[in-house]
């Protein structure tokens, strides 16, 4: 008999909408509002994240901040250790984030690995006044000394279990699921 993964639903579409409204009336008041404030998501699930934090801001406060995309791919500390050829995806930053209030942008945090790629990416592009960071899930296991600034939610999962984030712009349903693999 196979076993099968076993899934469990942690947010569903009004949960992963009610996080990044708070997310966002989080990120407005630490920041004081949208000047000199620009996003960044990491390629790929921070992309679609931070298109939504800036949409939520254009609601609240009817400016449209900065936003851009950096692919980590030629920054991770892995690369090249028997994985597949990597897949770039590529930067795009229409502005200069010199002196600029990062918020960097990702869908998970877990070792923490992604993020230091993602600021070693930065720096290659100016020197920001300060990066904050922006994650929908925070599923703990660090590696590094990263945290998080602004959490949707926070899952406590095991090293046998992934997170999985869905947005209704890929996979057409907004949710967050935890997958035990089966052995």
């Amino acid at each position: 008999m196979e076993s099968q993964d076993s899934v469990r639903k942690i947010l569903d579409a009004q949960g992963v909408d009610r996080a990044i409204t708070r997310m966002t009336h989080e990120i407005l008041e630490k920041n004081k509002g949208t000047e000199h404030l620009v996003l960044i998501g990491i390629e790929r699930g921070g992309v679609i994240l931070a298109e939504r934090l800036r949409h939520k801001i254009q609601e609240i406060e009817g400016v449209s901040v900065p936003k851009g995309t950096v692919d980590i791919t030629l920054y991770r500390d892995d690369l090249g250790e028997g994985q597949s050829q990597p897949v770039m995806r590529g930067t795009h930053l229409e502005f200069d984030i010199t002196g600029k209030k990062v918020v960097l942008v990702d869908d998970v945090l877990f070792t923490g690995r992604s993020v230091r790629s993602a600021l070693d990416a930065l720096i290659d592009f100016g020197r920001p006044k300060w990066a904050e960071l922006a994650v929908l899930v925070d599923r703990g296991h660090r590696e590094i000394p990263i945290r998080a600034d602004y959490v949707g939610k926070n899952i406590p999962t095991s090293l046998d279990e992934e997170v999985a984030v869905c947005f209704k712009e890929t996979e057409g349903v907004d949710e967050v699921c935890v997958v035990r693999k089966a052995k």
